[in-house]
């Protein structure tokens, strides 16, 4: 591959090294790349609210696509662009099916509003976290469904995310798209044809630049989209089996610097 121009890469796994930090070597390549006037884009199943501190680290980050594809996040003005959402009714059919297919599983759903529209993250009772949210906040299940939402998060900690991806599939078909970043029991579902790859799509167009011209780095299912419409898609060492069958290439782990020695051949 000619040189990129286009960066982008998930965050978890990734870019962040296993202590959830941008490691020194990472953070200057990005630097030179972004001089050099390649274009340079966070995409992860983050919601915006957790994007500040990674920029902070990268230092000239701007753009980042969020929540699997579903948002579009300026964070240098700490607005977003855009969103793709599932709206009341669509989120009342996957409930159901997460219900049938997976009996005792709790739900919490992602949203993107403006503060004064409540909590961006919540949950009902019977919801176990994957991780700590400080923002969360418990509701019932008719609140819980009440708003458009970016993602449905479906939690069965009993079961492989894999798992649960496999049995919720043959069920919800093509009424939404599901994936996952977390291994152990949580699955992500966003509005129908909604990506990473899709997202990524778009600030390629904001920036003028062909698929075949993009690089992108991932680790986790719901990077294979992003990976397979780059021109090259690279999987961290420590990728899920499912990257490393499709990538382009396979770099070191997210410990190893694997970002930062594929970049370092042309910046």
């Amino acid at each position: 591959m000619q040189a990129p121009h286009l960066v982008a890469t998930d965050v978890d796994g990734t870019l962040l090294d296993p202590d959830d930090r941008v490691s020194p070597r990472a953070a200057a390549v990005i630097e030179r790349l972004v001089a050099s006037g390649v274009g340079f884009v966070l995409v992860t199943g983050r919601p915006p609210r957790w994007i500040p501190p990674i920029v902070a680290q990268v230092g000239v980050a701007r753009l980042a696509v969020c929540a699997n594809g579903g948002v579009l996040y300026d964070a240098l003005e700490d607005r977003v662009l855009w969103a793709r959402v599932l709206e009341p009714d669509a989120l009342a059919l996957l409930a159901a099916a997460a219900d049938e297919t997976l009996p005792g599983c709790g739900l919490a759903v992602e949203r993107v509003g403006r503060a004064e529209d409540g909590a961006p993250f919540v949950a009902e009772p019977g919801y176990r976290h994957a991780w700590v949210d400080g923002d969360d906040v418990t509701v019932d299940r008719a609140e819980l469904l009440s708003r458009p939402a970016v993602k449905l998060l479906v939690r069965e900690p009993r079961l492989s995310s894999d798992a649960m991806v496999a049995a919720l599939t043959p069920v919800i078909g093509d009424a939404a798209d599901l994936t996952f970043s977390h291994p152990r029991g949580l699955v992500e579902i966003s509005s129908p044809g909604v990506t990473k790859a899709t997202g990524l799509a778009e600030v390629a167009q904001r920036h003028g630049v062909e698929a075949a011209d993009v690089i992108a780095f991932g680790d986790m299912p719901n990077d294979l989209e992003m990976l397979r419409w780059v021109g090259h898609g690279v999987a961290m060492g420590n990728a899920h089996p499912a990257l490393l069958e499709v990538a382009d290439e396979v770099t070191a782990g997210n410990g190893e610097d694997g970002l930062a020695l594929v970049l370092e051949r042309w910046f």
